[in-house]
Parts: C-alpha cells; sequence; structure tokens
C-alpha cells in the first residue's frame, strides 16, 4: 500500500465497472465467493499499478510538449484509455491475432512480436498451424465447399464483386430476390429483407419498428446490436432477468397498468427481445415459455437467430424448429449469414406487411450498400445444401456432425473438472476461467500448443466472469476434438482451471 501522502498525488481512480451479476448466471457459473474475491483483488492489483505507472509518468514526462490540446476536452472517455492503455494492452496478443487461411477446421495464425511490452505488435512472415476452435464456422461452408464455391467464382464473373449501390437504385440483383425468397421458405414466414450486416440489421431495424411511446423489454444477456438498436430507437427500454419469463410476465402486467411514463396513455406498442442461442453462454433462450407470456399480454416478440439458424433443428431452421414453436407466433424473425452458412450480411423475416415497411423505412435499406452478389451466392447455395436440394444429403450429415461433436466436447469437458456454461445441441460452449490474470495464460499455451482459442472478458462480460468460448465447427473431426481436448486439459490444469475433480478413466483415454 503506498504512503498515505503518495496517494494525494494518484490522478483520480476510474470509476470500477459493475460487478452486479444475475443470480441465475451466477449460479449456472457456480461463482464462489473465494473466486470472486480473489478476482476482485486481481483487479484492483491491475489498477493500482496501472495508477501508479500513470503517475510516473506524469512526474518524470513533465518538461516534455503535451499531446493534449489546451482547452478541449478528452476525446477519449478517461475510464476506457485507462483500461485499455494498463489492461488490455498486456494482453492484447491473445486479440485479434491475424490468419492466413480460410476459417476452416485448422487454420494458419500469424506469428507476432512486441518490443514494448505488448504496446505495439508487429506481424512476421512466419505462420502457425492450429486447430481453429473459435471460428463460427458451424456447418463448414466458409473454407470452400465442392457445391458453393464454383457456384460463387460464377456469380463473382456475372455480377462482379459489388453493386456500389443501395438497394433501392440499382443494387438488388436477381439473386437478392432469390435470397429472401428462399430465406422466408427456409423459417417459415411470408418474406424476407437482407442487409450487408447482421450487426446493423439488429441497430437499424429496432429503431424502424418501435419509436417514442413504445416500450421494449430486452433480456439481460442480450447481443450489443440490440442494446444499441433499442436506445436509438427512442422507446423505453426495460431489462428482464435473462431466460426468465416469469420476471418478463411481471414487467408486462406491471406496465400494462403503468402505461407511459408522466401521462399514464397505454404504450402504442410493446416488444419483448430474445436471443435463440445466447453468444457468451451457449445457452438457448425459453422461447416456448415466452411465447405464451407475448401471447396473453399482446405483445410482439422479435427474436436474433444468429447463432442458431442453420446450426440448430432437426434441419437446421434454428430455435422454433428444436424447441417446437410455430414460427407464426414469432412476429420478428432475424438472423444472419456470417455464421451457419459462411458468408455476410442479415436478414429478417415477418408478414409481408413488415417486410414492405422496411423497406420503405430502415436505412440500412435505403442508404446502405446491398450484400456483395458472391456472398449472396454463397447463401443461397449452403442453403440449398442444408435443404438437399443439391441432390445430396450432406446437409443432414452436417447438422448431425455439429450436435454429436458439440454434445461430446461439452460433455468430456465437464469430466475434465472445468465449469461450462451452455445447453445440449448448442455448438456454443464457455469455459468459466474467472480471474483475469488466467486468460491470457490460457490462450498463450493454447497457441503454444497449436490450438487457437478465443477468450472473453471485460466488458464483453461480467467482471467477475472471464471465460474462454469455445465454437464447434461441423468439419472438426473427432479426432480434432480428441486433440483440442487433450491440449486444453493440459493447459487447464497449468493454470488452474480446473474446478471439479476430473475422470482419471477418461483422461487417461483421451492421453
Amino acid at each position: 500500500m503506498p504512503h498515505p501522502l503518495l496517494l494525494l498525488l494518484l490522478p483520480p481512480l476510474p470509476p470500477i465497472p459493475p460487478i452486479a451479476v444475475p443470480r441465475e448466471i451466477r449460479r449456472m457459473a457456480r461463482l464462489t465467493y473465494l473466486t470472486a474475491l480473489t478476482t476482485l483483488i486481481g483487479y484492483g492489483i491491475f489498477f493500482a499499478f496501472g495508477l501508479l505507472r500513470d503517475l510516473f509518468r506524469k512526474l518524470f514526462n513533465w518538461s516534455k510538449k503535451s499531446d493534449d490540446r489546451k482547452g478541449y476536452a478528452p476525446i477519449c472517455p478517461a475510464f476506457e484509455d485507462f483500461y485499455t492503455r494498463r489492461i488490455y494492452h498486456r494482453i492484447q496478443d491473445c486479440f485479434g491475432r491475424p490468419i492466413a487461411s480460410a476459417p476452416d477446421a485448422w487454420i494458419d495464425v500469424v506469428e507476432r512480436y512486441s518490443n514494448n511490452n505488448n504496446k505495439t505488435l508487429h506481424r512476421t512472415t512466419q505462420t502457425t498451424r492450429c486447430l481453429n476452435l473459435g471460428s463460427y464456422n458451424y456447418l463448414g461452408f466458409a473454407a470452400g465447399d465442392e457445391y458453393c464455391t464454383p457456384r460463387v467464382i460464377e456469380s463473382l464473373k456475372k455480377y462482379s464483386p459489388t453493386t456500389c449501390s443501395t438497394r433501392v437504385d440499382a443494387g438488388t440483383t436477381m439473386l437478392h430476390t432469390e435470397l429472401e425468397e428462399l430465406i422466408a421458405r427456409f423459417v417459415g414466414k411470408p418474406a424476407a429483407i437482407t442487409f450487408g450486416m447482421g450487426y446493423v440489421t439488429n441497430s437499424s431495424i429496432i429503431p424502424a419498428l418501435v419509436g417514442e411511446g413504445g416500450l421494449i423489454i430486452s433480456d439481460s444477456l442480450n447481443h450489443n446490436s440490440i442494446v444499441n438498436g433499442a436506445r436509438a430507437s427512442g422507446a423505453t427500454v426495460l431489462v428482464f432477468q435473462h431466460n426468465s419469463p416469469s420476471q418478463l410476465e411481471e414487467l408486462l402486467r406491471e406496465q400494462m397498468v403503468k402505461g407511459q411514463p408522466g401521462t399514464g396513455k397505454p404504450w402504442k406498442k410493446i416488444m419483448v427481445i430474445l436471443e435463440g442461442i445466447y453468444s457468451m453462454e451457449g445457452e438457448f433462450s425459453k422461447l416456448p415459455e415466452i411465447v405464451v407470456t407475448c401471447k396473453k399480454y399482446k405483445a410482439y416478440i422479435y427474436l436474433d437467430e444468429a447463432h442458431s439458424i442453420g446450426a440448430v433443428g432437426k434441419s437446421g431452421r434454428g430455435v422454433c424448429e428444436l424447441l417446437g414453436v410455430d414460427p407464426a407466433d414469432v412476429d420478428i424473425m432475424m438472423g444472419t449469414f456470417t455464421k451457419s452458412f459462411g458468408s455476410c450480411g442479415g436478414y429478417i423475416a415477418a408478414s409481408e406487411e413488415i417486410i414492405q415497411y422496411l423497406k420503405y423505412t430502415c436505412p440500412a435499406h435505403l442508404y446502405a450498400t446491398s450484400m456483395s452478389p458472391p456472398a449472396v451466392q454463397q447463401v443461397l447455395s449452403a442453403i440449398k445444401v442444408v435443404l438437399a436440394e443439391d441432390g445430396s444429403n450432406r446437409g443432414a450429415k452436417k447438422l448431425a456432425q455439429i450436435r454429436e461433436s458439440s454434445n461430446f466436447f461439452r460433455s468430456e469437458l465437464k469430466k475434465m473438472g472445468f465449469v461450462v456454461l451452455g445447453d445440449n445441441d448448442s455448438p456454443i460452449m464457455s469455459i468459466m476461467l474467472y480471474n483475469l490474470a488466467k486468460l491470457p495464460a490460457f490462450s498463450r499455451e493454447c497457441l503454444r500448443r497449436n490450438v487457437a482459442v478465443v477468450i472473453v472478458a471485460y466488458p464483453a462480460t461480467p467482471v467477475l466472469l472471464a471465460r474462454a468460448r469455445i465454437c464447434i465447427s461441423a468439419s472438426h473431426t473427432r479426432e480434432d476434438l480428441i486433440k483440442g481436448l487433450k491440449v486444453i486439459s493440459e493447459v487447464g490444469g497449468l493454470v488452474g482451471a480446473k474446478c471439479f475433480p476430473a475422470e482419471p478413466e477418461k483422461i487417461q483415454k483421451l492421453d
């Protein structure tokens, strides 16, 4: 602890990020008081040393010309700047790793080095062949396909890489029209509309659907694109506990009685927004119960299937098919092409009236460049493989493969003693690491053993729930999975990430 007089010289302590963790997530992640305490102590040490380094920099560089412009407010928020310089930079080699290959089961990771303690990273010409456990390539289409790739190449020759126009001007090709018809048929809705980016789909569609005088009730773990879309809408936004239909009903009942703030007038519309699979937990939404609740209170349902469409369900049609929900009971179905279909962009599927309205009002349709034609063709071809319209049963095999591989990998991780989040049949699973210091150690040691994993911490997750997120692909063979499990077991034991006793027989078998 520094001397009290020295503390007076330190710059003001940045605001500590919120540490509240929803009760159901804390229980699911098995967060103990000891783990929480040691994790917070670790953050405290990082903050303390960061503040001291800032102090010494001011003391020893006082004579140097400052980059700050006098009279101007700092353009970078103080806490974000401090967090980036003193915490993120220490471990930034674990993020943004360039790759030099397609995102298949195995990838070539470009090697980097730093001469200034990770403040800047320099690429080399060397690559490392690594097992890829981080990409969203759920069905394995992103690395090339015998049916999809030739058709994509032909579309590139015919249409060029881009339309250089918005959809309402000269940016609609026959491929775009065909894709929207196919998406509507695939998900079981009357009509659909496509956009060039999945994130923009949420952030631009929600403000177009709900505005001032409306009410948005959002799951507490919804994606940032939903959060930003809700904020930009001008509607009142309330949050219900993650996957809690009972609390959702309490909120709906209360708001139906209260009405709009200040006036008490009835809400113009109420929309409940949730996801099919939550991308940081790998958990399915409780869609059947939420549908019943929303019907009771006449609230619209907006379902984000970015990670579930194409990846789950007997025929890949997402959580509605998996959980037995009629698509007609979901008013707005959103999804992306960046995961299961190996392309880019997003879509909205709904009634013909809603889709027609969005074509006249949504900025992403009116002002943004349309999807690249080869990207559209990739989605068209991938969906046709899933639907067996390519004349083969490869789509069914891919769906069976990802389901079996995901359940096998999750089961083995739990047997090794890890705390693992995620439901069966979900291709996403998170290994809880909790402590910030364990994240870079886990990531770097896996990379040294030729396994590439994704680590996630605050602000993408609550402060106390840092984790490594694993994504399984249909392109992974059983040998790939066993290789990954063996490395993760070794590294997990090395960094102290195993919270429970392992099963000796199973570990011996994997070795």
